[in-house]
């Protein structure tokens, strides 16, 4: 299926592919209007609806969804993200995918480094016994502490440069029995990396990791056609793991200051309780430490003592 190449071709644009994902999902109801009576061919909203709520003309939406106009106003863009409901980020990757559309770049980006400076290694082990680890704006996963590893059960079994999160998400066959929602933490993981991939399109790290889940996983197929952009925010989540037993854990993410889009993911729980003592028990047993090994990917000889 056309639309589901993480690259733009043609007239088919990554704001033509959002604006088209969000009007088919929202329904006539949403909005005020009448489904009316008989079988609708479309689903979600028709183009002229979408048009009329959002005060533009037919013949202009058609030209934005086809990718034939690429410098819509403020204002229209407002109006629509107001039309199809969308929340605060969803509206916000609309005003960034009509950015790029506007000021299209002639090639390719470069893949982003991927090397992690040292006193990001540091602040890793600083973080013991709470499971970090830094990762790429394409989820591969850069550095870690021994329980920034092992929390992802199996993953130590794949080469350096498979660990990615969304690969061990769709692909490996822990992760089904590690997370018992795991139907949810597919969706968030698709709607970053749908949200990533439509301001950078041709980022080969992107489009080489989307390519490869596209064609290896149904399920992510699916979610990738529906473009959405917003997940579900957990302030627990659970693991299933096979050497702790049944753990929460309070997750925190952030971007790297100073860094190319990375990110650091932590794990925390309450000194005291069980969930902390299982935290223990996962860095105290797993190999480690276990970030030194990615900086030997990245090629660069390492000065002598």
């Amino acid at each position: 299926m056309a639309s589901q190449h993480p690259t733009t071709g043609g007239s088919d644009t990554e704001l033509g592919r959002f604006l088209r994902a969000r009007r088919t999902q929202t329904g006539p109801e949403q909005v005020g209007l009448s489904a009316g009576t008989g079988l609708r061919r479309t689903p979600g909203l028709r183009r002229e609806e979408l048009a009329t709520l959002s005060g533009i003309s037919i013949d202009y939406y058609v030209r934005l969804e086809r990718g034939k106009e690429t410098r819509p106003s403020p204002s229209v863009i407002d109006a629509l993200a107001r039309a199809l409901r969308l929340d605060d980020q969803e509206h916000q990757h609309l005003r960034e995918l009509v950015a790029r559309a506007a000021h299209h770049a002639s090639g390719p980006p470069p893949s982003p480094s991927r090397t992690v400076r040292p006193h990001l290694r540091l602040l890793l082990e600083t973080m013991r016994p709470s499971p970090s680890y830094i990762v790429s704006r394409s989820m591969d996963l850069l550095a870690w502490n021994p329980g920034g590893l092992a929390l992802y059960a199996g993953m130590d079994d794949w080469p350096l440069k498979q660990r990615n999160l969304a690969r061990y998400l769709f692909l490996h066959p822990a992760s089904r029995d590690l997370f018992p929602d795991w139907d949810n933490q597919v969706r968030g993981c698709v709607a970053r990396l749908r949200a990533q991939a439509g301001t950078a399109p041709d980022a080969p790290d992107l489009t080489s990791l989307v390519g490869e889940l596209l064609l290896k996983s149904a399920d992510f197929a699916k979610l990738w056609e529906r473009y959405d952009v917003t997940g579900r925010r957990h302030t627990l989540k659970t693991f299933h793991h096979p050497h702790v037993g049944t753990i929460e854990l309070s997750p925190q993410s952030m971007n790297l200051e100073g860094t190319p889009g990375q990110r650091l993911g932590v794990y925390v729980a309450e000194p005291g309780t069980p969930d902390h003592d299982a935290m223990l028990l996962l860095d105290m047993t797993a190999p480690g430490p276990a970030a030194r090994p990615a900086a030997k990917d990245e090629g660069r000889p390492r000065p002598r003592p």
